[in-house]
């Protein structure tokens, strides 16, 4: 069975709370994850961000929106009971309820009004008469956003790994230095100009420190390419380090690499990392390099420490 929706959850969350109460969020989540009988797998997926399984969130929201209705409440930090109100719910409703139903309840509908108005767009031309407000979505506010960050996040990156194969080769050896700096290697960026394209030593494009006291070296190799990474290709790199007596290399592309080569390179006793242009775009995201930042959005949540003692 599918992870529930924070709606499909609503009923069963009270279930579990008129069976015992007060309860963990943590608990409720395991209980209604016992109810819908979800395997291991989809108890332990998480959100896009990484951070939080999916059907923790979800019961989550679904307290918090009928806690807004006044069905559930909190005794203490994330420690919640049934009112007498949900009782009375879960007798009248025993198949389901979702966020429509909740409206009956005033409680609820000024809820729902703050958090309109709070994200309400700017009026259109003209006199249109006033429509129902769309119903809460499905998934929750907290999946959505995460969910709409991976797709910008993704798009972006397709874009920026295009720019690259775009550009020339001398600028995609100003490029990885200026990641690999990001990153903490070579020290200042003009100490680090040095590194990649200057010393064409059989295979190999370029030194640059591991840290800003010199006191290792990594070796790389940087290719603009289009075509898949082989083997041979990583074979060839392999022999410059042993060449060098060196124990680190990076080989970066903004193709990809075969199985074979990913295999070889597992197998190495130098150390060698490979990166493919999905994981250069990434690094580039992640480290500011060709991008800026457009908006930012902090999320927030109740510091529940805050009002304990109050």
């Amino acid at each position: 069975m599918p992870i529930p929706n924070y709606e499909q959850a609503m009923v069963p969350v009270l279930r579990v709370l008129a069976e015992s109460s007060p309860r963990q969020r943590r608990d409720i989540a395991a209980a209604v994850a016992d109810i819908f009988k979800l395997t291991d797998t989809e108890r332990q997926q998480l959100l896009p961000s990484g951070k939080f399984p999916v059907i923790v969130s979800r019961v989550g929201w679904a307290l918090s929106y009928m806690k807004q209705a006044r069905v559930v409440e909190t005794v203490k930090r994330g420690v919640y009971q049934l009112t007498d109100r949900g009782k009375q719910v879960l007798a009248d409703q025993p198949g389901g309820i979702d966020a429509e139903y909740l409206e009956r309840f005033a409680e609820f509908r000024e809820f729902q009004a703050r958090t309109r108005e709070s994200t309400a767009e700017a009026p259109t031309p003209g006199d249109a008469p006033a429509t129902r407000p769309t119903p809460f979505p499905v998934q929750s506010p907290e999946e959505a956003l995460e969910t709409a960050y991976s797709r910008l996040r993704a798009t972006l990156q397709a874009e920026l790994l295009d720019a690259v194969k775009a550009g020339t080769p001398s600028f995609f050896e100003d490029l990885v230095v200026d990641l690999l700096v990001r990153m903490g290697y070579g020290g200042s960026r003009p100490e680090a100009a040095r590194a990649v394209g200057k010393t064409g030593d059989g295979g190999i494009d370029g030194v640059i420190d591991e840290d800003r006291l010199g006191l290792d070296v990594i070796y790389v190799q940087a290719k603009r390419w289009e075509n898949t990474v082989g083997r041979p290709e990583v074979q060839k790199f392999a022999g410059a380090l042993q060449g060098q007596r060196a124990k680190k290399g990076i080989f970066i592309t903004t193709s990809s690499f075969s199985r074979d080569a990913e295999e070889y390179a597992r197998r190495l006793d130098s150390r060698i990392v490979l990166i493919d242009g999905i994981r250069l775009a990434a690094f580039m995201f992640d480290f500011d390099v060709g991008v800026n930042a457009k908006s930012a959005f902090t999320v927030k949540q109740l510091d529940s420490d805050y009002f304990e003692d109050s």
